[in-house]
């Protein structure tokens, strides 16, 4: 599945779900949209959402462009760089996160979000070009 991310900050960015966690991508994608205001850690995103998930196939250890759900803080995580927890060669969350998806293109363009400006993950129709 397709989704897009929206922010005053970056204007658009496209994701696909990932097959790693089916129950999680099942949950968000029954749950679509999820919005919230950005709080930024390091070089990640993160935004509270009314959601609660059941623990799949979590890890500490992720990469760049990975989106997960922090069941944790109850909160949709994007990264796009090292955290400050993360040791070298390594993007660490805070704790066990859930992977559904990852950012087609460029994450670096997440750098222009700003703490509290609203961002948006939905489902897209029609998939982009």
């Amino acid at each position: 599945m397709k989704l897009r991310i929206s922010s005053e900050g970056v204007g658009e960015l496209f994701a696909t779900t990932s097959d790693e966690n089916p129950t999680t991508v099942e949950r968000i994608a029954a749950a679509l949209p999820l919005e919230g205001e950005a709080i930024i850690w390091g070089d990640e995103i993160y935004f509270n959402v009314d959601l609660v998930l059941e623990p799949e196939n979590q890890r500490e250890v992720v990469a760049e462009g990975d989106i997960a759900f922090w069941l944790e803080g109850s909160s949709v995580c994007i990264f796009f760089g090292k955290t400050p927890i993360s040791k070298e060669g390594e993007i660490r969350a805070y704790s066990p996160v859930n992977v559904f998806a990852r950012v087609d293109g460029d994450v670096r363009l997440l750098r222009r979000v700003k703490q509290g400006q609203r961002i948006r993950i939905e489902r897209s129709t029609p998939s982009p070009t």
